[in-house]
């Protein structure tokens, strides 16, 4: 598979797409554009980000801010309230837990089930 080709298939912003599993992680794909993420956290897991292309502005609660540029790669580790936003149309990819909710415990108009987020 051609991960750049991937996001061929993401119509949306926000609205992550499982594009394969390793174990017991999904792996997913999700074009982000906007500041529509909650401030959310894990409670069991974490979540990995790596920029595809693109820029991504990665907020931690009581952290200072820091930009992602293509190839950076972060860990979100459990239990940490974040958010993300990107003034330009950005691509990532998540590897998270299959227990994994999108967007925490916290429901919002961006929030997908499993189900929304497969092909």
């Amino acid at each position: 598979m051609n991960l750049r080709e991937q996001f061929d298939n993401v119509d949306n912003y926000f609205s992550p797409k499982i594009i394969d599993e390793v174990n017991d992680q999904f792996i997913k794909v999700a074009k982000i554009k906007g500041q529509e993420v909650p401030w959310h956290n894990h409670e069991n897991e974490d979540e990995l980000f790596y920029i595809v292309d693109g820029e991504l502005l990665m907020e931690i609660e009581n952290q200072p801010s820091f930009n992602m540029k293509k190839g950076d790669l972060f860990v979100v580790k459990k239990g940490t309230n974040h958010r993300v936003s990107s003034v330009e149309e950005c691509l990532i990819m998540l590897i998270e837990s299959k227990t994994t909710e999108h967007t925490g415990k916290v429901k919002s108009s961006i929030t997908k089930s499993i189900e929304q987020q497969t092909y």
